[in-house]
């Protein structure tokens, strides 16, 4: 796995600036599409906490938007996305935030990091 998207996400998220989903896209920003605006990462705001539902993880979340963000080609983002929702099933048995947090309050910062890096190392895979 990648490590500049996963640290640097881990620490915004720890900031306190970001929640999960924007620390995931604002690292990818940095790395892959620094041409575009911070604002971006406005786009993600509401899906911090499972999308106030406690469902579907926030990072998830933001790692989807900036597969789509990064990649110009649909059908790859799509791809993409489904491998970075079957991995961190495989990792954490589920993508419902509520579950994961319910077993383990502390580790959203660390997620965080994981799917940035994940994400980082999809998108150098496809010479980025």
């Amino acid at each position: 796995m990648s490590k500049r998207c996963q640290e640097e996400a881990e620490q915004l998220y720890r900031s306190g600036k970001y929640h999960c989903a924007e620390a995931v896209l604002e690292a990818v920003r940095r790395r892959f599409a620094s041409h575009l605006p911070e604002s971006v990462v406005g786009s993600v705001s509401g899906f911090g906490g499972g999308s106030g539902s406690g469902c579907i993880c926030g990072a998830v979340s933001g790692g989807t938007v900036a597969l789509g963000l990064v990649l110009a080609d649909k059908k790859e983002t799509t791809r993409l996305t489904k491998e970075l929702h079957t991995w961190f099933k495989e990792k954490y048995s589920v993508t419902c935030c509520k579950i994961i947090r319910q077993n383990d309050k502390g580790v959203c910062p660390f997620l965080t990091g994981e799917v940035a890096g994940k994400v980082e190392e999809m998108l150098v895979s496809k010479s980025l």
